[in-house]
């Protein structure tokens, strides 16, 4: 049995202050690509996780220990007794800002979850479908994983696609700054799920810099940062609500992209692209200069991501060679819906 799940772009936190009662919220969109291929079935006893050939060494050691975190987690809820066997046929960068972790979780969860089905008395149901006593969707499943505890991009990308806003977390459930690694909050309330315009494409640049930001150093960023200014925060709000979505669903790709660029200098966001090197920020800039509608950058990057139309192809090139073949840069689209199990 094989799971295809998506890659996901965090455009942005929304209230890292706090002042309303809650905190978090985000918005964030589904690709179509990268995404990643998991096979699963019994075995016996143990975990193991095999990698097809063209999966890169770096991403081995790290994929497995994320594995074996997040199966333990379901053999010790579910009270479960057998073993699995894994392979990893395709993936795509980690600590780059596309949420692989959230997406390596919840794919082995779902994988668990229908090769023993029968056996633990449940079905998986999506998201948006009826659930009934012994059902499991990627709400449940995020929280049996410990995932969604600051943003829930990833969970809602995983089962329902497309472009996601979620409202975070109320103070009394959560009373600090931390992000989803560090969080044993329960994952977003999801406020609303969208199509993102087919016909637009994305076009996604992930320069070489040593610069990965996860673990202790996540948790410290968010203590010395927060909380943002409520004056940003309010600013942030209404361009969400009253402007980027609506715009979307207008398909008004210049205004859309424009609201884009004025969110990476708002809240937290501006947080993040501050702490990237200037090679990142001037590649942000040379992207708009070639011509993409709006830039911004992943969660924490170094993934940058610019919104083109009929200009695609000239934007990819000028990017591709402003970078250098040491980085990465390809064009995707949105996926309108969230991963495929594959029996």
């Amino acid at each position: 049995m094989k799971i295809r799940t998506p890659s996901r772009l965090h455009i942005t936190l929304i209230d890292l202050n706090g002042s309303y009662g809650r905190l978090d919220g985000g918005i964030g969109l589904t690709l179509s690509s990268p995404s990643m291929l998991l096979k699963g079935e019994l075995s016996e006893k143990d975990i193991s996780l095999d990698f097809s050939s063209k999966i890169d060494a770096k991403v081995k050691d790290e994929s497995y220990r994320k594995l074996l975190n997040s199966v333990n987690k379901l053999i010790n809820h579910f009270s479960i007794k057998n073993g699995f066997h894994f392979t990893l046929e395709e993936t795509y960068p980690i600590h780059s800002g596309l949420g692989s972790g959230t997406q390596f979780a919840l794919a082995a969860g779902r994988l668990v979850c229908e090769l023993l089905k029968e056996d633990l008395g449940i079905e998986y149901r999506g998201f948006n479908q009826e659930k009934t006593g012994d059902s499991i969707d990627c709400y449940s499943l995020s929280e049996i994983l410990k995932r969604g505890g600051n943003s829930g991009i990833g969970t809602f990308s995983f089962d329902c696609g497309g472009f996601i806003l979620d409202g975070g977390h109320v103070l009394s459930e959560k009373k600090s700054f931390l992000p989803s690694s560090a969080s044993s909050s329960k994952p977003p309330v999801l406020v609303g799920k969208y199509d993102f315009p087919k016909e637009w494409d994305i076009v996604i640049a992930i320069p070489n810099v040593n610069n990965t930001i996860s673990g202790e150093k996540e948790v410290d960023l968010f203590q010395k940062y927060c909380p943002v200014p409520k004056s940003e925060v309010n600013e942030l709000s209404h361009l969400i609500l009253m402007n980027l979505i609506p715009f979307m669903l207008e398909k008004d790709i210049e205004s859309f992209g424009c609201v884009i660029n004025q969110i990476q200098g708002l809240g937290f966001k501006k947080v993040e692209v501050n702490l990237q090197p200037c090679h990142v920020k001037k590649a942000m800039n040379a992207m708009r200069d070639f011509g993409a509608y709006g830039v911004g950058m992943s969660s924490f990057g170094p993934t940058i991501y610019g919104i083109t139309h009929k200009n695609t192809n000239e934007v990819y090139k000028a990017t591709k060679e402003y970078l250098g073949d040491d980085s990465t840069v390809f064009i995707t689209k949105a996926q309108n819906h969230g991963h495929i199990l594959e029996k």
